[in-house]
């Protein structure tokens, strides 16, 4: 006893051959017509011919093959909600760019701030003219150089901190990780898991940028100016009341003149990454990041 289909034999709805094979000839003919336009010219040729809905014409270019499939749209994945507590100086900073607008002279501004998550010290608030990376590294390297270097990164996904590479690394949160730094990725919208450097930025809106300085130099000293208050004389009220300034020092890690060797375990294969983002694995290419270049990663 086996199983016997429960496909039907007979179809009275069925769309006749000779109307199929017309509609796939047509479409043969024009593969990048839709079914909108493939109903138009049949119609016109044949008006008296009683031709399928444009649903069902779907359904047969389906059926045979004469549609391209869509691609799925991959997306990187993700750590996780940050849990690192900012529990003392220097151990999470946070970073982002407070969101660009125009100074009075028409040119883009965009503010780059960087906070101690302890203490809330804004430990720098530069007005760029992008979100370059190398833009970026200059004034982190010029952060480092002041008040050293901390354990953790938080930041949010996009440019230049993160990118959709594998791990979402980026070249700038690569650099970090050389100087012994993890880079901490918020979930993309959540701005609240970085809340409090997120109302750092309220406050230096209504400060700074209402109404906004005539020229990037003008808006500068008015970052600069804020930053002075905002760590010198404004009372915080998460602090109980005292100034970021009377609780935070500078960390005892130093940024390196030059960057430390990678070290990986002994048992590890090591292979360097060239320009077009790829290693060599005995006879083929194994592709990576561009993001990686130059760098050694270990297998």
């Amino acid at each position: 006893m086996e199983e016997r289909s429960r496909r039907p034999t007979t179809c009275p709805h069925r769309t006749p051959d000779d109307v199929v094979e017309q509609v796939l000839d047509l479409r043969r003919k024009h593969p990048h017509w839709g079914t909108k336009k493939l109903l138009k010219i049949l119609g016109t040729r044949q008006p008296h011919t009683d031709w399928p809905a444009r649903s069902t014409i779907s359904e047969l270019l389906k059926r045979h093959g004469l549609v391209e499939k869509k691609r799925r749209r991959t997306y990187p994945g993700h750590p996780g909600k940050p849990e690192t507590p900012m529990d003392q100086p220097n151990h999470v900073w946070c970073a982002d760019y407070k969101g660009e607008f125009r100074t009075g002279d028409g040119i883009y501004c965009y503010p780059l701030t960087i906070t101690d998550g302890c203490t809330r010290y804004l430990l720098e608030c530069k007005g760029l003219y992008s979100t370059n990376h190398i833009r970026a590294k200059s004034v982190f390297r010029r952060v480092f150089q002041t008040f050293g270097l901390p354990g953790i990164i938080r930041t949010d996904n996009g440019t230049p901190f993160a990118t959709t590479a594998l791990g979402r690394l980026s070249r700038l949160s690569v650099w970090w990780i050389r100087l012994g730094i993890f880079p901490e990725l918020i979930q993309p919208g959540r701005p609240d898991q970085n809340g409090r450097h997120e109302r750092m930025h309220k406050t230096l809106k209504q400060e700074t940028t209402r109404p906004p300085g005539a020229t990037m130099r003008a808006q500068q000293f008015r970052f600069n100016r804020f930053l002075e208050e905002f760590n010198t004389e404004r009372p915080h009220e998460a602090l109980d009341q005292e100034t970021p300034g009377s609780l935070y020092h500078s960390s005892s890690r130093e940024l390196p003149a030059r960057l430390p060797p990678i070290e990986y375990p002994s048992h590890f294969e090591t292979r360097l990454v060239s320009r077009n983002g790829g290693f060599r694995w005995s006879a083929h290419r194994a592709p990576i990041t561009h993001t990686l270049e130059g760098e050694y990663v270990g297998l």
